[in-house]
């Protein structure tokens, strides 16, 4: 197979007419896949090869084995072709409040069961953690993400009086100043042991944690610098304040709220990582947040 030498596009009009092309995304994809050492057996990890034109596919001389670029990927087991997983790859990395999958459908001429599929296994490649923790000043935060009381059945609101967080998801997330990034996890209450666990895991001990004044916070004296902003009298105190941390819950609610209107608790961790890769990559250009989606990608990107 002869490599084709391709750019990442900066523009959607760009993504459409480079992958209309499906010898330019099998390339893309190998190479983001395996590089520069091209094309392997995931069978017998052989590298003799044939590569059959006419189905875009490899047959290992060794074991006699047919596969294609799928295999080990997000997108294996899936007939959907790679010039629309690209392009909804492309629109879910750089829409600034998420993209819908009734908008992948329209665009892409798919069902909207099969976009939101595709938008799901794309949220998991999004999914971009680091084993360094977080150090010098770190605002930790905790929200609930839920329906409107005045929106809901009258019973249910009952059960909510006194209670503003019943039914809701509690996320908690840390910012990391010096960067501009976020780490945002769905946890299952707002105790002790809890958030100041998820602090311990993220932060790095003698960082200066900023953090609102509520009571799970009260143990982090003890191994991290911990101001405290009381919200009942203001919300910055020099450069004590959460703002930054408040600033990445709006975007998340606005885009939940206003591109998928309903998200059910059990797939809310995919969206936050879609939200906190864009936000993290906020300075990055759209070739550079599709490539890191997509995966690293030999000279000619």
């Amino acid at each position: 197979m002869e490599t084709v030498n391709v750019k990442y596009p900066s523009s959607l009009m760009e993504a459409i007419e480079t992958f209309s092309d499906p010898n330019i995304c099998l390339d893309v994809v190998s190479g983001a896949k395996w590089g520069t050492q091209g094309p392997t057996c995931p069978v017998c990890k052989g590298q003799r090869l044939s590569f059959l034109q006419t189905r875009l596919m490899w047959k290992c001389l060794d074991c006699k084995k047919q596969f294609s670029v799928k295999v080990g990927t997000i997108f294996e087991d899936s007939p959907i072709p790679l010039k629309k997983w690209l392009c909804a790859m492309w629109l879910l990395a750089n829409c600034k409040n998420g993209v819908s999958s009734y908008e992948i459908a329209r665009d892409l001429k798919v069902t909207q069961t099969t976009a939101w599929f595709m938008l799901q296994r794309i949220r998991y490649a999004m999914h971009n953690g680091t084993i360094n923790k977080m150090t010098g000043e770190v605002e930790a935060d905790e929200t609930h993400i839920g329906g409107k009381a005045r929106f809901m059945h009258k019973d249910r609101r009952d059960k909510m009086r006194g209670r503003s967080n019943f039914g809701k998801a509690i996320l908690f997330g840390l910012l990391e100043r010096e960067t501009g990034r976020v780490h945002v996890k769905v946890v299952p209450d707002r105790t002790k042991e809890s958030l100041e666990g998820e602090v311990r895991k993220h932060v790095r001990k003698r960082a200066h944690v900023m953090t609102d004044e509520h009571v799970a916070y009260d143990g982090l004296g003890s191994d991290y610098t911990h101001k405290v902003i009381n919200h009942a009298e203001s919300y910055v105190e020099g450069n004590v304040h959460t703002n930054r941390m408040e600033n990445f819950w709006s975007l998340l609610k606005r885009s939940i709220k206003g591109t998928y209107v309903s998200v059910e608790p059990f797939h809310l961790f995919r969206y936050l990582d879609a939200q906190s890769f864009r936000y993290n990559e906020r300075r990055s250009t759209y070739a550079e947040r599709f490539a890191k989606v997509l995966g690293p990608y030999p000279a000619s990107a």
